[in-house]
């Protein structure tokens, strides 16, 4: 196989990971139904359970009826299931079954150097994806400046103790987005960005390990 097979082979492998994830992302906006992106409340959002069980940031969500919008088009009025601010993380219902649910990877066991995508809506930019490598996964990271502690892209919400941290771009508007490995499965809910380059999502043992907490379900 020759150098230039093999990238090929690469890239579409990559190509069809984004194409696959972006079947599970969804937009999360007001009432009104407009994405604002870049502003408090306003963000991206990934089809958990394909009963309708939507996961995304805290700070994305700041009304109890968020409108979701499907990647099909499809718009629902949402539910607030749950909200925590500490851990960033919130879960939402809309009325809809048989929805392409994103497959659940492992946090836990992500390497320094493996290769991660994030996909979003930065700026109204609908299932645009930024890529980088991990840096680590754990709960005190020197990298994170301390102003930024706290302050999620731009929107203002308490951090928890745990992060995903990647060598990749996140904007205002990939909050609540999926970060996945080369498979496409779900190591993570992108958060926040910790200064040029960084990007840190909540990760998704944490997420799971939220959900058995307050809806006695992780996924099914």
């Amino acid at each position: 196989m020759t150098a230039h097979t093999l990238l090929q082979q690469i890239d579409d492998n990559l190509g069809a990971v984004v194409e696959k994830t972006r079947r599970s992302l969804v937009a999360i906006s007001n009432p009104s139904g407009r994405l604002r992106t870049g502003r408090s409340g306003h963000g991206a959002g990934t089809i958990w359970h394909p009963d309708g069980l939507i996961l995304t940031n805290a700070h994305v969500v700041h009304v109890k009826s968020p409108t979701v919008t499907l990647a099909d088009g499809r718009q629902f009025p949402a539910r607030l299931l749950a909200h925590e601010p500490v851990l960033d993380v919130a879960a939402l219902a809309i009325d809809a079954h048989d929805l392409p649910a994103i497959e659940l990877g492992e946090s836990t066991t992500l390497r320094a150097g493996q290769w991660v995508l994030a996909l979003g809506h930065p700026w109204g930019v609908h299932g645009a994806v930024s890529s980088g490598v991990v840096i680590g996964v754990g709960a005190e990271w020197p990298e994170l400046p301390q102003p930024q502690r706290g302050r999620l892209v731009s929107e203002g919400a308490a951090p928890g103790g745990e992060w995903l941290v990647a060598g990749l771009q996140l904007r205002p508007g990939h909050s609540g987005g999926p970060m996945v490995d080369t498979r496409g499965r779900l190591v993570g809910i992108n958060t926040m960005m910790a200064g040029s380059g960084v990007g840190v999502a909540v990760p998704v043992h944490v997420v799971k390990r939220y959900l058995k907490r307050v809806l006695g379900r992780q996924n099914e």
